[in-house]
């Protein structure tokens, strides 16, 4: 059908734009250019960097902020990104209220995930006007997540296509073989997985937006020592009140320490949740479609891990930096699609 196709279409290009708005964002983050344009929705009161620079005033309207047209830039790519995002999820959540006697794609699933792009911009508009602040960026990373999570599944459920077929027949294959209690294990292991994996990308948020990443310059230790001086109990006050500029950070290092440690301890569990799920699979008969997926989920796993410790080793470069971010999202995409195929 037409609008079948024109859904699968629209939800694949969703899943690339919504994956390169993640890894834009993070680029815009680790470049200090989350303040490139002090206002929201536009730049300095104009819709592009160029109308800012050329308008009479515009440094008057923010005289402690200058306008730094690289910065800014960036900036407003990645909201130009996210609004087509928003419109093609908008699209799709159209497309599924009109074709829902058809019942292709669930209309309280488009709803929600048109409900989750809204609260997204409305984060994307905090995260400017509160001045960066690390919980607002932090939610606002798994907000994003989230829509890329919510597109990739829909994806990979939508009817009359290989991904739904192959889902079904790894279940059946599974249950008509005496597997039906491998399968049960199997998916409880990957979606513990999963509860893992999102809770170690809040914290990599975390660490990003207290700007935290730094605080251990080596690695496996921290600062030479294998337990450093931490503060716990100031790294993890999810409110310090507005009117607070968190460009650069507020905290003490201590308390970056204990961030950072804390994020690579859950490096280390979510790496052995999610190794022990795809591992599962693989060594279990009975999910012979799923295998391909475990090794994915294994394969984004190693890359990741080897981001990570690359990134430290050689001094926080820009594009490693961001690569992480990448590597998160990939990950949570085989995450999904082993969930899926289970």
């Amino acid at each position: 059908m037409r609008v079948a196709r024109w859904i699968r279409r629209l939800c694949l290009l969703g899943v690339l734009l919504c994956f390169a708005v993640v890894v834009l964002g993070a680029y815009v983050r680790l470049t200090a250019a989350g303040l490139g344009c002090p206002d929201w929705p536009g730049c300095y009161g104009h819709l592009t960097p160029a109308g800012a620079a050329q308008a009479a005033g515009m440094a008057q309207a923010f005289p402690g902020r200058p306008l730094e047209p690289g910065k800014a830039w960036r900036e407003m790519i990645h909201r130009y990104a996210a609004t087509t995002l928003g419109l093609v999820i908008l699209t799709v959540t159209a497309l599924a209220v009109a074709a829902r006697r058809e019942r292709l794609v669930r209309v309280p699933y488009a709803l929600v995930l048109f409900a989750t792009v809204i609260v997204q911009g409305l984060l994307g508009m905090l995260t400017v006007t509160w001045q960066l602040k690390p919980l607002i960026v932090t939610l606002h990373l798994l907000f994003g997540m989230t829509t890329l999570a919510l597109l990739w599944w829909l994806l990979l459920s939508l009817p009359r296509g290989s991904w739904r077929t192959t889902a079904l027949h790894s279940a059946s294959h599974a249950i008509s073989g005496g597997g039906a209690s491998t399968l049960a294990l199997a998916r409880r292991l990957t979606l513990l997985g999963l509860i893992a994996l999102a809770v170690q990308i809040a914290l990599g948020g975390w660490t990003s937006s207290n700007y935290a990443a730094v605080a251990c310059p080596d690695f496996p230790a921290c600062q030479n020592a294998w337990w450093p001086h931490a503060d716990y109990r100031n790294a993890f006050v999810l409110w310090r009140g507005l009117n607070i500029n968190y460009e650069g950070g507020v905290l003490d290092n201590p308390a970056r320490v204990a961030i950072h440690l804390t994020h690579r301890l859950g490096a280390a569990v979510t790496a052995a949740a999610l190794a022990l799920a795809a591992l599962t699979v693989l060594r279990r008969r009975g999910l012979p479609v799923a295998r391909p997926r475990a090794w994915a989920v294994l394969a984004a796993l190693v890359l990741q891990l080897a981001i990570g410790i690359s990134m430290v080793l050689k001094s926080f470069p820009l594009w490693l930096a961001t690569a992480h971010t990448a590597g998160a999202a990939l990950l949570l995409l085989a995450t999904l699609a082993l969930l899926r195929a289970l």
